[in-house]
Protein backbone atom coordinates (compact mmCIF):
# COMPACT_ATOMS: atom_id res chain seq x y z
CA UNK A 1 0.00 0.00 0.00
CA UNK A 2 1.38 3.50 -0.56
CA UNK A 3 2.01 5.93 1.58
CA UNK A 4 -0.43 8.91 1.29
CA UNK A 5 1.04 12.20 0.15
CA UNK A 6 -0.50 15.83 0.93
CA UNK A 7 -0.71 17.20 -2.71
CA UNK A 8 0.78 20.39 -2.44
CA UNK A 9 4.31 18.00 -1.31
CA UNK A 10 3.84 16.11 -4.28
CA UNK A 11 6.52 17.40 -7.43
CA UNK A 12 5.49 19.40 -10.45
CA UNK A 13 5.93 16.59 -12.60
CA UNK A 14 3.02 14.19 -10.23
CA UNK A 15 0.68 17.29 -9.65
CA UNK A 16 0.64 17.62 -13.53
CA UNK A 17 -0.14 14.02 -13.60
CA UNK A 18 -3.23 13.76 -11.16
CA UNK A 19 -4.55 16.89 -12.32
CA UNK A 20 -4.25 15.33 -16.46
CA UNK A 21 -5.80 11.91 -14.81
CA UNK A 22 -9.03 14.28 -12.98
CA UNK A 23 -9.41 15.95 -15.76
CA UNK A 24 -9.57 13.60 -18.30
CA UNK A 25 -13.57 12.85 -16.94
CA UNK A 26 -14.77 15.92 -17.00
CA UNK A 27 -17.85 16.05 -19.42
CA UNK A 28 -17.57 20.03 -20.03
CA UNK A 29 -14.69 22.31 -21.04
CA UNK A 30 -13.78 24.15 -17.58
CA UNK A 31 -12.75 27.68 -19.76
CA UNK A 32 -14.84 30.63 -18.92
CA UNK A 33 -16.12 31.50 -22.34
CA UNK A 34 -17.93 35.03 -23.18
CA UNK A 35 -19.24 36.55 -26.13
CA UNK A 36 -16.86 38.17 -28.76
CA UNK A 37 -16.86 42.02 -28.35
CA UNK A 38 -18.57 43.49 -31.25
CA UNK A 39 -16.59 46.76 -31.24
CA UNK A 40 -13.21 45.11 -31.91
CA UNK A 41 -11.57 44.00 -35.35
CA UNK A 42 -12.26 40.93 -36.86
CA UNK A 43 -9.97 40.20 -39.52
CA UNK A 44 -12.38 37.32 -41.17
CA UNK A 45 -15.55 39.83 -41.83
CA UNK A 46 -13.41 42.43 -43.00
CA UNK A 47 -11.62 40.21 -45.32
CA UNK A 48 -15.13 39.07 -46.57
CA UNK A 49 -16.93 42.06 -47.54
CA UNK A 50 -16.38 41.40 -51.25
CA UNK A 51 -18.42 37.88 -50.61
CA UNK A 52 -21.69 39.96 -49.26
CA UNK A 53 -24.26 40.03 -52.47
CA UNK A 54 -25.78 42.72 -50.73
CA UNK A 55 -22.97 45.09 -51.15
CA UNK A 56 -22.53 47.07 -54.95
CA UNK A 57 -19.18 47.90 -56.09
CA UNK A 58 -18.00 51.37 -56.69
CA UNK A 59 -16.94 52.68 -59.95
CA UNK A 60 -15.89 55.58 -60.69
CA UNK A 61 -16.26 57.03 -64.11
CA UNK A 62 -14.81 60.34 -64.70
CA UNK A 63 -17.63 62.29 -66.92
CA UNK A 64 -16.57 63.82 -70.59
CA UNK A 65 -16.73 67.36 -70.83
CA UNK A 66 -15.44 67.77 -74.20
CA UNK A 67 -12.16 69.87 -73.36
CA UNK A 68 -8.92 68.95 -72.59
CA UNK A 69 -6.75 69.77 -69.44
CA UNK A 70 -3.12 70.03 -70.10
CA UNK A 71 -1.08 70.71 -67.08
CA UNK A 72 1.50 72.77 -67.12
CA UNK A 73 4.77 73.80 -65.44
CA UNK A 74 4.11 77.14 -63.21
CA UNK A 75 6.61 80.07 -64.23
Amino acid sequence: MERFIPYEKLSKKKQRELNTARRGTWTINPVTRKPANPKAYNRKTARNWKDDSNSVPFVFAPLKTGRRVFNSPAL
